[in-house]
């Protein structure tokens, strides 16, 4: 017994050491803005936030097409912003049992095909709302513009997000070394 406290090794710390520890696991992972999938998703934030900038400032409630247009690139944008924030401070690593390459193709996917729905509704609307000339006109036909590019953009990163998942072109080591991103 007299050996006991001569062997034992105490440490302490302070509360102080654990709530820094919280903090620096919330580091934002600039590998994966970096990436093309990052890349994409922050074309995809700011064209998006350009399409319905755009149709908010006419008045869009008059016209039903507007108003999907309206409703597909404001839900998308704020569902581009969760997932943009969800792989860049790697919060989808911690959600290991969701099977995060299939909800992102399923998401694209998704976005693609909303997106084609609503550059249709907004190409097809512009001349019979409003005179050619005047500054709804410009809006709706700069906001069809910016739908088309937000649309190739979600199908560009639906084809990346289909290769992710179906694990083409990369193997284990060259999938953990690039952070799991194209």
């Amino acid at each position: 017994m007299a050996e006991f406290p001569s062997k034992v090794s105490t440490r302490t710390s302070s509360p102080a050491q654990g709530a820094g520890a919280a903090a620096s696991a919330l580091r934002p992972d600039l590998g994966f803005v970096r990436s093309a999938v990052g890349a994409l998703m922050l074309l995809q934030l700011g064209l998006g936030l350009l399409v319905w900038a755009l149709i908010a400032d006419t008045p869009y409630h008059l016209y039903p097409a507007y108003g999907w247009v309206m409703f597909v690139a404001v839900f998308l944008w704020l569902l581009t912003i969760v997932i943009f924030v969800l792989y860049l401070f790697q919060l989808h690593s911690k959600l290991y049992m969701v099977p995060w390459p299939l909800v992102l193709m399923a998401f694209n996917v998704g976005a693609t095909v909303l997106y084609i729905t609503a550059f249709i509704a907004c190409a097809a609307s512009v001349d019979q709302t409003s005179l050619k000339g005047t500054g709804a006109y410009n809006q709706r036909a700069a906001a069809s513009f910016f739908s088309c590019l937000v649309m190739i953009a979600y199908g560009v990163s639906a084809f990346f997000s289909f290769q992710a998942w179906r694990g083409v072109g990369s193997n284990a080591a060259t999938s953990q070394m690039a952070g799991g991103y194209a």
